[in-house]
């Protein structure tokens, strides 16, 4: 079995769906790949149109039991102060295919690419962009996954 560091570029977003009656939103994203999950910064006052240019790693293991549908989950939320965060809605994006050829070749890169934001209804509410790279390590190799990606911006529990 092969481990490999799965790494994210978490861009930006187009035409979220406003949730805040004053003020603007405060999005921020929770990247979930199978048990890990990370979080990004809060987009301070940047509403539907949020920037946030981070990169997030987790750490795969090739071939996984999921033979080749791995997903990768974000969801797009709205920072509330004084009240839960609002779910704006969220992006699923297949990456087997990208692990599977990085596998073969050592490495394989999907640049930025825009994907489907969709509310819990199904119905559309925006574009998020989001670039991602499969490095495969040798087993000799180790993986420093609290040192990929800064633990600042990792969330673990």
């Amino acid at each position: 079995m092969g481990v490999g560091i799965l790494e994210i570029l978490l861009v930006n977003a187009k035409g979220l769906g406003d949730t805040d009656f004053f003020g603007k939103m405060d999005p921020y994203v929770l990247i979930q790949f199978k048990s890990q999950e990370r979080k990004s910064s809060v987009a301070r006052e940047q509403g539907s149109n949020p920037s946030w240019n981070e990169t997030f790693t987790f750490r795969v293991e090739y071939p996984g039991t999921s033979n080749g549908h791995d997903k990768l989950t974000l969801k797009i939320m709205d920072k509330d102060t004084f009240s839960s965060d609002d779910l704006i809605g969220h992006a699923t994006i297949f990456v087997g295919d990208l692990i599977s050829q990085g596998a073969e070749n050592g490495t394989a890169e999907m640049h930025p690419t825009k994907h489907r934001v969709v509310r819990v209804d199904g119905s559309y509410c925006g574009e998020i962009q989001v670039g991602m790279k499969f490095n495969l390590r040798e087993e000799h190799q180790t993986i420093d996954v609290e040192g990929y990606g800064g633990w600042k911006l990792s969330h673990h529990y």
